[in-house]
């Protein structure tokens, strides 16, 4: 099993328990890295010294026994400047750009979903699909990103609201020139286990389609859990393992600090972490 997970929330943005119930449970695990990556968004974010004074309490007190990455997850619709002193940023696309009265996350619930795209795309999925693509495309030149969150995060609700057909050329194919253009940044894909957890019990964050086409753009992935409570800490590891490999894979990076205190990708083989 994978001994490691970068997204991960805390009772310091939306998640149910500290950072440091975070860390015990991590070691109990027996992950070698642990990365809090709490939000910046304009749903949900952090008093951001009191969130790096804390990790940074945590890395002293269990220096040598795991190690504790200080991440952020940003939303490609925030002030880039919130993460400017996270060792790695996540970024994700919680919003997109439309003019509303206030910010209205597309997954916060199906409801919002369905008034997002009645009021501002007319109740056109596809139409609010492509945005949405084409703002996930721009994640890097807007962020500076290391990791690009969730990317078809769009699809939340639609095992529910079947309103989007992701076998449709007019879907996926945004979603694929979004993909293409951020594997050109060498950018690295989260394969989040989200979706996994919270009962898309078939798919994970890209789908299989859009997995498969990553590999063939020569993607590189980072499989997170995108835990809110520390039980799910390794949720779904397996699946994304196995899943990853199915798709051509062979390799799964890791974040790590180096010998000098800075933090770089590592790649593993998806076999030993099998």
């Amino acid at each position: 099993m994978l001994k490691a997970n970068f997204h991960t929330h805390t009772t310091l943005c939306d998640g149910k328990d500290t950072p440091e119930d975070i860390v015990v449970k991590a070691i109990d695990l027996g992950f070698r890295q642990i990365g809090f990556s709490g939000h910046m968004d304009y749903g949900c974010h952090m008093v951001l010294m009191e969130y790096l004074t804390e990790v940074d309490r945590l890395r002293k007190k269990y220096e040598g026994i795991i190690d504790i990455l200080a991440g952020i997850e940003l939303d490609n619709m925030y002030n880039p400047e919130c993460a400017k002193y996270a060792e790695y940023t996540i970024g994700s696309t919680h919003f997109l750009d439309i003019r509303s009265e206030q910010p209205l996350a597309i997954d916060l619930t199906k409801e919002q979903f369905v008034s997002i795209c009645h009021r501002y795309f007319s109740d056109d999925y596809i139409s609010m699909s492509r945005a949405y693509y084409e703002l996930v495309g721009k994640s890097y030149d807007r962020m500076h990103c290391d990791i690009v969150g969730h990317f078809d995060l769009i699809v939340r609700f639609n095992d529910e609201l079947n309103c989007i057909d992701e076998t449709s050329r007019k879907y996926y194919m945004p979603a694929l020139e979004a993909m293409e253009n951020l594997c050109k940044k060498d950018v690295v894909f989260e394969l989040n286990c989200g979706a996994y957890n919270r009962g898309r019990k078939r798919e994970l964050y890209p789908n299989t389609f859009l997995l498969k086409h990553l590999n063939e753009f020569g993607g590189r992935i980072i499989i997170n859990s995108d835990a809110h409570q520390k039980e799910l800490l390794s949720e779904g590891f397996d699946f994304a393992v196995k899943k990853a490999i199915e798709c051509g894979f062979k390799y799964v990076n890791i974040l790590k600090h180096d010998g000098n205190g800075k933090v770089v990708f590592q790649e593993e083989l998806l076999s030993s972490v099998q």
